[in-house]
């Protein structure tokens, strides 16, 4: 798995936990929807640390909070 990959589904968990939409998501971090269902869209590769960070001050949790899971232990060498 990607890192894009795990940071999308770590907030698909996140939300599904909360019950909240990606759309709501977007809303309580001051982003626009169409940036967070970018970052959800598998087919694109990258994602902002400063989207990241946005999203995670909207859910009110720490970065260390949202890199703390199993999902981050899944991921590939990036470098080939």
């Amino acid at each position: 798995m990607s890192v894009k990959d795990a940071v999308a589904k770590r907030f698909a968990e996140i939300c599904a936990q909360r019950n909240i939409t990606f759309n709501e998501l977007a809303g309580i971090s001051g982003v626009t929807p169409s940036s967070v269902y970018s970052m959800m869209d598998p087919r694109r590769r990258e994602v902002s640390v400063t989207l990241v960070k946005k999203l995670c001050d909207g859910l009110e949790i720490s970065l260390a909070e949202f890199f703390t899971s199993p999902v981050f232990d899944e991921l590939t060498q990036e470098i080939y």
